[in-house]
C-alpha cells in the first residue's frame, strides 16, 4: 500500500504542467471534456451487454455536461488504474463511485459531492449471528459513539476471510479497524470478489450499502443478507465526488456549480431514487 501511494504522488507532481493547461482550455472553450468510469459497479456504474455504459453515475455525468454546456466522453477504466490515469492525462475527471477521503486528497481535487455513502456487511445468512442486533447507521467520525458497533463487527469476523476491492475504502476501514481480527482479501474487480463469496472461499464483504442490496437481487446471493452496523464517515471519507487533478480549479469550479445545481432542483434525487430505490442525496 506503502508504494502505491508513492506513486500516486510522483503521477500528482508529474501532470502540475497538464494541469495548468487543461484548466484553461475548459474555462475558455468547448475541448471535449473526457470523464472516466469504472464500468464494473452495479449501480453506479457498470457495461450492458450491448457494450454500452450505464447507471446512475452514467446518468448524472450527462446531466452535468448539459448544465456545463461541455461536450463529454465517457469511458471505462480498471479501477486499480483509475487514478494513476487521470494524473498521467489519459482523461479528465473521474466519476466511479469515488469517496472522498484525506488520503485520496493528498493527490486529488475533488468537487462537492454529489452523494451521500454508507458501508455494511454482506455474508451468508447462516453466519449473520450477533450481527443481527443491530443494523443501526453510525458516523466514525464520532469515535465514541461507534466503538461499540465497530466491536461488535471484530467479535463476529473474528477469524473470518472478507474480501473488499482493491484501493477502496473499504479495505481502509478494515486496515484501520479489523487487520488483527480478520484475513483481508483484496479483488480488482467486484465480480471477481462476489464470486468467491458465493463459492464460499470468502466468509463475507464490506462494501457499499445500495452496491450490495443490488446484489442481493440477483438470484446467485438468495441465501445472503446484509446485517451489522451500518458505517459513514472517518476513513470512508465525505461522500462521493468528481475527482480531478490537482490545482485544476477552473474544471472543479464547472462541477462544483453543476452538482449544488443538480441537488438543489432535485435531479440527484430523482436518479438516486431509480437507481438505488432511495434518496442518497447529500444532507
Amino acid at each position: 500500500m506503502q508504494l502505491i501511494r508513492k506513486k500516486l504522488l510522483f503521477f500528482a507532481l508529474s501532470a502540475s504542467v497538464l494541469t495548468a493547461c487543461t484548466s484553461a482550455s475548459f474555462a475558455e472553450d468547448n475541448a471535449v471534456l473526457k470523464i472516466a468510469t469504472e464500468g464494473a459497479f452495479k449501480p453506479w456504474n457498470f457495461t450492458e451487454p450491448s457494450g454500452k455504459l450505464a447507471g446512475f453515475e452514467i446518468d448524472l455525468a450527462e446531466d452535468l455536461c448539459k448544465r456545463m454546456n461541455r461536450t463529454c466522453e465517457i469511458v471505462a477504466q480498471d479501477w486499480d488504474g483509475i487514478i494513476p490515469a487521470l494524473n498521467a492525462g489519459k482523461y479528465d475527471v473521474i466519476m466511479a463511485a469515488m469517496s472522498i477521503t484525506d488520503e485520496r486528497k493528498k493527490v486529488l481535487d475533488f468537487s462537492v459531492p454529489y452523494v451521500a455513502t454508507y458501508h455494511a456487511t454482506m455474508l451468508p445468512e447462516a453466519a449473520v449471528g450477533r450481527l443481527a442486533e443491530d443494523t443501526q447507521r453510525y458516523n466514525l467520525s464520532d469515535e465514541k459513539a461507534s466503538e461499540a458497533p465497530v466491536r461488535l463487527l471484530a467479535e463476529e469476523l473474528k477469524n473470518k476471510t472478507v474480501g473488499v476491492q482493491l484501493a477502496s475504502t473499504n479495505g481502509a476501514f478494515l486496515e484501520a479497524y479489523l487487520k488483527n481480527d480478520v484475513t483481508i482479501t483484496y479483488y480488482k474487480t467486484v465480480e471477481q470478489l462476489n464470486l468467491d463469496l458465493q463459492s464460499g472461499r470468502i466468509d463475507a464483504t464490506i462494501a457499499d450499502l445500495t452496491a450490495l442490496e443490488a446484489e442481493l437481487k440477483k438470484p446467485g446471493f438468495s441465501g445472503y443478507k446484509i446485517a451489522g452496523p451500518v458505517l459513514m464517515g472517518g476513513v470512508f471519507g465525505e461522500g462521493v465526488g468528481a475527482a480531478m487533478r490537482k490545482g485544476d480549479d477552473a474544471l472543479k469550479q464547472l462541477f462544483d456549480t453543476a452538482i449544488t445545481a443538480a441537488i438543489k432542483d432535485g435531479t440527484v434525487k430523482q436518479l438516486s431514487e431509480k437507481w438505488y430505490g432511495t434518496d442518497i442525496s447529500p444532507l
